[in-house]
């Protein structure tokens, strides 16, 4: 196991040996986009330098209005701490970065204690800990079209995620339950990241992208979920994702607020699980595949960076040891839908979770869980966001003995 001092230990080796090819970027308005500002120069200084230091903190508050296990209102928190490196300024490594991310979660736990449903409600609940979720260094070859990945690193980061889908507060619009209800302690997915070796290329043009990552097949330690570990333990196997995409970009005379990816991706873990029905003595692989699409439908023509976006998400996991066999997403955001308030995003989704054949037959349980939520991002000033939310959840957990769920809340987000 290495505990989080060794984590810290390594990021630091990292970040005094050698981050993406540093392009020549304007320093950000740390004073105008941070509660804290500058820090005095400092921030301004250290960017130049090749570091940018990130703090994030987000509460939520969710009351259950009627249905799940029972009624009441609860507070969650995340706080997040992040460190970019550019290691071609600090120590002249050509088209190297590192990148270091820690994060503590408090609160409550909704979705277990008042919902029960498939789709967690809430997607920065979570054991209640803190850890290092990604500590990694990349670098980059052949003009930096590829790029090579090693460390502490999260899937969720790069593979199965839109961008348009990222406003909403439920689990499945960042990785899709399909994929994140898989592995013996889930997939390296928020909050626990793993040991990996991730390999990325793009096109010169950047209308096309292939991504690989290999993992440990366990993330963590299942048997305390309390800080950063790393086993790799016999047993443990791999787990493997790939990704290919197309997004095109915009022609040199337009612009704006632009979305266009089309992604397919496939999945396997190298170990065997074991049938839902535990009469049947027989390990099956855990494996899956998904697309996604987003595009933008509508841009308003005199403010080319507000309008609307959709997106569509599916995926398919192995039927005879998943609860869910497939899922599917979609949704619509609005950018700048009021006059007045252009960096607000309103959006609405809904996610069908439909159960196994394997999971009705054992489980006597419904075919499916649907949930939608509708939300409105305000952003109060370039540091402060207040989002409220309004969800709805049919069938929760396809349990026939749950009601349906009316879930009413607000996030408050951060940057300091």
């Amino acid at each position: 196991m290495i505990a989080a001092r060794y984590i810290f230990a390594f990021a630091l080796v990292v970040s005094g040996i050698g981050s993406v090819a540093a392009k020549e970027e304007k320093s950000p308005d740390w004073n105008a986009e941070t509660l804290t500002g500058d820090w005095g120069g400092t921030r301004s200084s250290l960017y130049e330098k090749g570091v940018e230091f990130g703090f994030t903190h987000k509460s939520d508050v969710l009351s259950n209005l009627s249905g799940g296990i029972k009624r009441g209102t609860v507070w969650m928190g995340n706080t997040e701490a992040r460190v970019k490196m550019n290691l071609e300024k600090l120590a002249g490594w050509d088209a190297t970065s590192a990148y270091i991310q820690y994060h503590s979660q408090l609160g409550s736990k909704f979705n277990r204690d008042y919902v029960d449903s498939f789709v967690i409600v809430d997607n920065i609940e979570s054991n209640n800990t803190a850890k290092f979720f990604q500590a990694w260094i990349q670098k980059g070859f052949v003009g930096d079209n590829l790029s090579v990945l090693f460390g502490l690193y999260a899937i969720d980061s790069e593979f199965y995620v839109n961008d348009t889908s990222s406003v909403f507060t439920q689990t499945p619009y960042g990785m899709a339950n399909d994929l994140g209800q898989s592995g013996m302690n889930a997939p390296p997915i928020f909050p626990t990241g793993a040991l990996a070796l991730r390999l990325k290329y793009t096109t010169p043009g950047k209308n096309f992208y292939a991504q690989y990552a290999l993992t440990d097949g366990v993330p963590g330690d299942p048997n305390n979920p309390r800080g950063t570990h790393i086993q790799l333990n016999k047993g443990d196997g791999t787990f493997s994702i790939l990704e290919l995409g197309l997004t095109p970009q915009l022609g040199e005379s337009e612009e704006g607020e632009y979305f266009n990816k089309t992604a397919i991706g496939y999945w396997r873990y190298s170990t065997r699980f074991s049938d839902l029905d535990t009469l049947n003595p027989i390990l099956h692989p855990s494996q899956g595949a998904y697309f996604l699409a987003e595009r933008t439908l509508m841009n308003e023509k005199d403010h080319p960076d507000q309008g609307l976006a959709g997106f569509v998400r599916y995926g398919v996991a192995s039927k005879d040891i998943h609860q869910s066999d497939w899922t599917g997403s979609l949704g619509l955001r609005y950018h700048g839908l009021i006059d007045g308030r252009d960096d607000d995003i309103s959006a609405i989704g809904i996610t069908v979770s439909h159960a196994s054949d394997t999971y009705q037959r054992v489980n006597a349980s419904l075919s499916s869980e649907t949930s939608v939520e509708a939300t409105y991002r305000m952003q109060v000033n370039p540091w402060f966001v207040l989002q409220p939310t309004v969800q709805y959840v049919l069938h929760p957990n396809m349990n026939p003995a749950r009601q349906n769920v009316w879930i009413a809340g607000a996030r408050v987000e951060i940057n300091f």
